[in-house]
């Protein structure tokens, strides 16, 4: 078993490996919640950028979903200052600006990434560091594939997404939070709250597969996503590379505003393996103005239709009003209901 110092260590090692690429001067935020997975990176952050050429601030939001959680806020700044950070800077939400179509912990999450770009376009900051862990991964991939989810999905959260870096993503939570005094931590209740399935899916789930199938479990499924990550950035190359030779995209006119129209060529399509076929099928859609979450397997499957079974079948009605039709060698994409279906 490894002591606290070594963890301590291990997660330092791991910021440092993430900000191998930073130039002197350059500033990172530490997203910070006051839970113990995200103080432990920001007091590691803040030691590193006191032995290395970097400066490191820090980032709080105030989701407002909870009584007080503007005294939570406070807290965490305060903590991150003790550990050195500047600036640390408190930002509050409006998560049900983001709520349209979305649940909670999605909202929440799309209002806290806008924050994170917000702040670190204010402040010049190159990098915001996010405190996801291996376990983190792993209930990720379980919950997609609850949804039948493709590769894409099942490879998880990248450890770089443009300004977001994920530092901890091969570190254990246990080894994580063993590095921060339990004094320091707030406990999130939406955390206990079994309305989530995250929630039931870290307390229960995982557990039981741990104890039915050892140990390894979590380490099984975070090495899956980044095995898969791999796999659909190879098949995202060949989508793009085929899309540049099926795909025409037009505007929508002067009443389809933002909309636009695309078309795909039968020939090319139908030479392409399924899973690239597919993956421009769904693309068409989305460019169209399918919502992307709404755009199921099942559309996919009805869209490809169009190509391995065709028989002269009408057009296919799409979420957000698309509608797909074949007409000769070409395949359209078309907005005609502004309303959302």
């Amino acid at each position: 078993m490894t002591s606290v110092v070594d963890n301590r260590l291990g997660v330092r090692r791991a910021v440092r490996d993430a900000l191998i690429d930073i130039e002197p001067g350059d500033l990172v935020l530490v997203a910070c919640s006051g839970g113990a997975d995200s103080l432990a990176l920001a007091r590691a952050t803040a030691d590193l950028a006191g032995q290395e050429d970097f400066r490191a601030g820090a980032i709080i939001i105030d989701h407002g979903l909870q009584p007080g959680s503007d005294s939570v806020a406070a807290q965490a700044s305060e903590h991150c200052r003790e550990f050195g950070l500047d600036p640390v800077e408190v930002t509050r939400v409006d998560v049900d600006a983001f709520a349209a179509g979305a649940g909670l912990e999605a909202a929440a999450r799309d209002a806290r990434h806008c924050a994170f770009v917000a702040c670190a376009t204010r402040t010049s900051a190159v990098a915001v560091l996010l405190a996801h862990t291996r376990d983190d991964q792993a209930e990720t991939v379980l919950l997609r594939l609850t949804r039948g989810s493709g590769a894409r999905s099942l490879s998880g959260m990248a450890s770089r997404s443009g300004l977001i870096r994920r530092p901890l993503l091969e570190l254990s939570r246990d080894d994580v939070r063993s590095t921060v005094d339990p004094c320091m931590v707030w406990e999130d209740p939406h955390n206990g709250d079994d309305e989530f399935l995250r929630v039931r899916v870290r307390r229960d789930v995982l557990p039981a597969m741990t104890r039915a199938l050892g140990d390894s479990v979590v380490l099984g499924l975070a090495r899956t996503a980044e095995s898969l990550r791999a796999d659909a950035d190879a098949l995202d190359e060949w989508t793009d590379s085929a899309w540049s030779r099926c795909a025409s995209v037009e505007d929508g006119g002067p009443e389809g505003g933002d909309a636009v129209e695309v078309e795909l060529a039968v020939d090319v399509l139908t030479d392409l393996p399924t899973a690239i076929r597919t993956r421009i099928l769904r693309r068409a859609a989305v460019l169209a103005g399918s919502p992307p979450g709404s755009v199921t397997r099942s559309h996919v499957l009805a869209m490809d239709a169009f190509l391995a079974c065709w028989h002269g079948q009408g057009p296919l009605s799409l979420p957000g009003g698309i509608t797909v039709a074949r007409k000769g060698g070409r395949i359209g994409f078309r907005r005609t209901d502004h309303a959302s279906s």
